[in-house]
């Protein structure tokens, strides 16, 4: 097989693998009504389960990105692969609220590793011209995932009449073919002898790196975590009831209205993607990326407007900011410390994932929001709206020349 061959169906694999590890992480969402019905969930206890997945990753990703560059994307991709499976089947058969909450930590602490490790993989078989456009259908292939949990109510109503568990069993399922797909990439990297042997990626890579990555790294570090806090605190965690809420959607329609816009951006992350490679206006789409979460979330915070609008300027921020982030970062710093530098930006994101989760959910609880109420879901969106436009303020720092690159270390 030529190394071109080998390197597409690499990714081929890669996206299989992306697919089931963000349909697991999205399953929370399609059932917070049920979970609040039939379990006696409270919205704090809804940001927790998506929350707790991120409190792990605020340490461990440094840890698991250091471990990427010291044993290899491939092998990681394995273990954090089986971790994942593990936790998601425990969110499905937890009892009560401790054993689920315990399944998503579970979950969390290798599902981040895991993405370092896609990215890593990417970049060791995709370099040039071609590396926005492959990372970027990766990811796409991954938000069909998120695409599909979204329509679930749809497509395994079977499943969701028969209560909140079925619908978590399926999740299992999805996480346990992506690990079939990690271990068919690790056995092609092996066969064709990519795989690195210790230190063979990064000479001496360590804590001391941390601070040599420039002020361009650290600006996309910020924006990193506001962004992703924003859109996966609503739309993984409350979107769905939000919309049931405040707009008045059923359950099946609300999914649908999440996830159909997403379906576009299935098809619109790679061509940006492959625009970015191609006019290298990184800095410019990266801003106006930016730019449209804020106005997303001002649009879906008044009820009168249709939520169409709001979830479209979503799905198109959801489209260009990864197209553009995760080859950007991936040019500005060196491949034998892109573990380590990735692990350092997702801890921080982790952190700031996490952070949101819980204070969308408290301030819903504080409010009184629900059915009954949905004025009281006005304080999460203020909040989202401000994180949102702090992240764009971020985005236009990389408008200015960038930081030199650093140099390897002896």
């Amino acid at each position: 097989m030529s190394a071109s061959r080998a390197a597409w169906l690499a990714l081929a694999l890669i996206a299989a693998a992306n697919f089931g590890n963000f349909y697991v992480y999205d399953s929370i969402g399609p059932v917070a009504d049920l979970l609040v019905r039939q379990r006696g969930f409270s919205d704090t206890e809804l940001g927790w389960l998506n929350a707790i997945y991120s409190l792990p990753n605020i340490v461990i990703l440094l840890f698991g990105g250091l471990l990427v560059d010291r044993l290899g994307a491939a092998r990681m991709l394995v273990w954090t692969g089986a971790i994942c499976f593990a936790g998601a089947l425990l969110t499905a058969l937890g009892t009560g609220f401790p054993g689920m909450a315990s399944g998503r930590f579970l979950f969390g602490v290798g599902a981040e590793t895991f993405n370092i490790c896609t990215i890593a993989a990417i970049v060791k078989h995709f370099s040039g011209r071609h590396l926005g456009f492959a990372i970027a259908l990766s990811i796409a292939v991954g938000r069909a995932g998120a695409f599909a949990v979204d329509l679930s109510p749809t497509w395994i109503a079977g499943a969701y009449a028969d209560g909140w568990q079925p619908p978590l069993l399926v999740a299992a399922v999805f996480a346990a073919l992506s690990l079939a797909a990690a271990i068919a990439y690790w056995r092609l990297d092996r066969d064709r002898g990519r795989a690195p042997a210790p230190d063979a990626i990064a000479p001496r890579v360590s804590f001391g790196a941390i601070g040599g990555f420039g002020r361009t790294y650290w600006s996309l570090v910020g924006l990193c975590a506001l962004w992703y806090a924003v859109i996966f605190a609503f739309r993984s965690t409350f979107s769905i009831k939000y919309f049931q809420h405040v707009h008045g959607l059923e359950l099946d329609a609300a999914g649908q209205i999440n996830g159909y816009v997403f379906l576009a951006a299935l098809f619109a992350t790679p061509v940006l993607g492959w625009l970015s490679d191609r006019i290298g206006r990184h800095a410019q789409l990266l801003a106006f990326g930016a730019l449209l979460l804020p106005l997303a979330i001002a649009a879906l915070a008044a009820p009168q407007v249709s939520p169409w609008i709001g979830t479209v300027l979503i799905g198109v921020s959801f489209s260009l900011v990864p197209a553009v982030l995760w080859p950007l970062t991936a040019r500005i710093v060196p491949e034998w410390r892109l573990g380590t530098a990735l692990g350092l930006m997702w801890s921080i994101q982790s952190a700031a994932i996490a952070g949101a989760n819980v204070a969308a959910g408290w301030l819903n609880d504080r409010f009184g929001a629900g059915e009954l109420n949905p004025a009281g879901y006005g304080p999460m969106m203020t909040f989202f709206l401000v994180a949102a436009t702090a992240g764009f303020l971020l985005a236009l720092l990389q408008l200015r020349p960038p930081s030199p690159r650093p140099p390897p270390e002896s």
